[in-house]
């Protein structure tokens, strides 16, 4: 069972980062249009999304936000010991981007820097990895960048994920702090269910050829390559809801903490109905459920931020919150955080 907990750690700074462009979802044509559209809008919750520019990575949304955030808290990029960058989109398959994002933010070579392939359940892990490192006697601070740009492994033309996913980046700063309070984490893992979101080709053990990048019809609908997200969304779906209730109940059960002084649950934005019956199921008020999903749908590894800055962000800022962080999905993976939020600056929202 892996739990873990720290104090006097605190999360300083959270910002985002969001193409300009918006994609509006009741305004896709074919295959996306009629009764399919307005019921999958009606049921998942999003009305529109964001994408990158062909020549824009994950990379440089997270460091725009980054920069965001130095510039709002007004702290040296010296001060900085610790790069985590968790994505599904590096900008190379070879080197890692961690190390090149530490060149560009012009952080110091002494900066340890390595990348974290994880979705749904991304920002969690990151979190835990961050603050496990912010616990060492001779780090300052933990920068967690966590981003992805789905629009570039999505088929537009899939009628199960081509209206669900948008593009981001942010950046998550964390330090020792007095006030810093208690933090638990829970990390779990079934790769039973690997396939249930997969890209099957691309990589080592399902080579690229001229066939797995040709798009063709399936038996759900869904037009996609070999080398483009598939999603068993009944799989997940019942995944999700056997594990993630359990799993929030048996870290507030570790941590001594029931759910009533929680203030806010912040669930990976993958889907509102989903999220909606989980709340339901563990009497956790809706008004405490923040959503982003409607306006920047399912961005994988950072939903949870991005809710967060976009959600809730004047809230944590001016006043110390108790939060339940919880994501879930590819891999299959899941992980739940709870945490207190106390004097963390959040700039607004960038968008370029």
């Amino acid at each position: 069972m892996a739990i873990l907990s720290y104090e006097g750690i605190a999360i300083s700074g959270i910002g985002a980062c969001v193409p300009r462009h918006r994609i509006v979802n009741k305004n896709l044509s074919e295959p996306f249009s009629g009764a399919i559209l307005e019921k999958t809008i009606k049921t998942t919750g999003i009305e529109e999304r964001r994408g990158a520019e062909r020549n824009t990575c994950a990379s440089d949304l997270c460091c725009e936000a980054a920069r965001s955030l130095f510039n709002h808290m007004g702290i040296s990029t010296d001060t900085i010991d610790v790069l985590i960058f968790v994505t599904q989109s590096p900008d190379y398959r070879i080197p890692a981007t961690a190390p090149l994002i530490q060149h560009r933010l012009g952080l110091k070579q002494g900066t340890a820097a390595f990348d974290v392939n994880l979705g749904c359940s991304g920002y969690v892990y990151g979190l835990a990895m961050a603050y496990g490192f912010a616990a060492q006697p001779h780090i300052e601070r933990v920068l967690l960048l966590v981003g992805d740009t789905p629009s570039r492994y999505v088929s537009p033309l899939d009628q199960t994920t081509g209206i669900l996913f948008g593009d981001g980046g942010t950046a998550t700063i964390l330090e020792k702090r007095a006030d810093g309070g208690k933090a638990f984490f829970s990390l779990n893992s079934d790769g039973k269910g690997g396939e249930a979101l997969q890209i099957k080709a691309g990589g080592f053990r399902y080579p690229s050829t001229p066939e797995t990048m040709v798009r063709r019809r399936h038996k759900d609908g869904g037009v996609r390559s070999d080398e483009e997200l598939f999603m068993d969304g009944a799989a997940i779906f019942n995944f999700t809801i056997k594990q993630v209730p359990g799993d929030i109940k048996k870290l507030i059960e570790f941590a001594q903490t029931p759910l009533s002084e929680v203030d806010y649950l912040v669930f990976h934005q993958a889907n509102r109905f989903i999220t909606d019956h989980l709340s339901k199921k563990l009497k956790f008020p809706l008004e405490k459920v923040p959503y982003s999903l409607d306006r920047f749908g399912n961005t994988t590894c950072l939903t949870i931020p991005l809710t967060i800055v976009t959600g809730i962000g004047k809230e944590i800022e001016t006043g110390q919150r108790k939060v339940i962080l919880s994501g879930f999905g590819i891999g299959l993976s899941w992980a739940t955080a709870l945490l207190t939020i106390n004097r963390c600056c959040i700039p607004e929202l960038v968008e370029v």
